[in-house]
């Protein structure tokens, strides 16, 4: 699909992967919306874009707002094009310390925001695609965000393992969901990559991750991420897949 002058709805799109990817979809010619649960840093990405870009504070969790926002889009741009799941909770949690169980509250906030909420808005957003005129066949793109934690999931990562592999699985049942309006589906699972969640890391801890990559052997660049989705929305024939972007870390 040809990126320019597309509506490209990104969730999460305030840090981390989804900052690059919002940021790298209005340089290519898109129009954005961004949805974040944190107004100001999504508002700091769609800065000096007035015509190309929307944000839309949202809560994934709330079906009420993900409804909202997704109407909130086709007003200002009259379609969506494409969707980028990458707002995401990384709530870590040993399943027992030994005396008390992991709070099921606790797992289930995970679930909510990675899985639930990634598919809240991607049935909000394929509903709209499906009114698109096709292109070549072609309405729509769907780019949801995975992790390697899906299969290689770490101690006390169990919300989060599980979160991400749901959407694995959701990749191929959706896509054939929706394979007759001319809509593609497809995830990514990152490795280790340079965003937030790597900012509070010890030197010594960083260097332990960097160990388990095989080149090149350092944190993935967000950049990098938004590389790929570009790819998978220009690239017709990638469909109903997981790919995995970690430079071949498999994690200890």
């Amino acid at each position: 699909m040809e990126i320019v002058g597309k509506t490209v709805v990104v969730t999460g799109a305030g840090s981390g992967l989804g900052r690059a990817t919002a940021e790298r979809m209005l340089s290519a010619g898109a129009k954005v919306a961004l949805l974040d649960a944190n107004e100001k840093r999504a508002e700091e990405v769609a800065r000096g874009h007035d015509d190309t870009a929307l944000v839309v504070r949202v809560d994934v969790t709330d079906p009420a707002q993900v409804e909202s926002a997704v109407k909130a889009v086709k007003e200002r741009f009259d379609a969506i094009h494409v969707c980028v799941n990458a707002a995401g909770a990384a709530t870590p949690g040993l399943v027992t310390d030994g005396e008390k169980p992991l709070p099921l509250e606790a797992f289930r906030k995970v679930i909510d925001v990675n899985l639930i909420g990634t598919f809240d808005v991607m049935r909000h957003c394929v509903t709209a695609m499906a009114a698109n005129d096709p292109v070549d066949g072609e309405r729509g793109v769907v780019v949801n965000v995975s992790s390697g934690a899906w299969n290689q999931g770490q101690r006390g990562q169990a919300a989060y393992a599980a979160s991400k592999a749901g959407i694995v699985g959701l990749t191929l049942p959706t896509a054939r969901d929706v394979a007759r309006l001319g809509i593609r589906v497809t995830a990514i699972a990152p490795g280790l990559f340079d965003t937030a969640m790597a900012d509070g890391l010890s030197p010594k801890v960083r260097e332990g991750l960097e160990r388990m990559i095989l080149h090149p052997p350092r944190l993935g660049r967000p950049e990098e991420f938004a590389a790929l989705v570009q790819h998978i929305v220009e690239n017709k024939y990638l469909n109903a897949t997981t790919i995995s972007l970690d430079a071949g870390v498999r994690m200890a």
